[in-house]
């Protein structure tokens, strides 16, 4: 069965947790309740596609596509 997909809003936290805040992908998957290697993949994923902190609006969507296809 297929890993089940975050939230934008938690993709979000992530990004913002990383990159706002400086906090470690441990302190971070503590903090949303998600495993360090998912962090660590959503991250890629981000850094992948160009994606930076603050989120753009306009890229919202474009950025929910990438960081949540499997």
């Amino acid at each position: 069965m297929p890993a089940k997909r975050l939230s934008m809003r938690k993709i979000k936290e992530v990004l913002r947790l990383k990159w706002g805040k400086g906090m470690s992908n441990r302190k971070i998957a503590t903090s949303c309740g998600i495993g360090r290697p998912t962090v660590s993949e959503y991250l890629r994923r981000a850094e992948e596609a160009g994606v930076s902190w603050p989120l753009p609006v306009d890229r919202k969507r474009q950025i929910n596509h990438v960081l949540s296809a499997r």
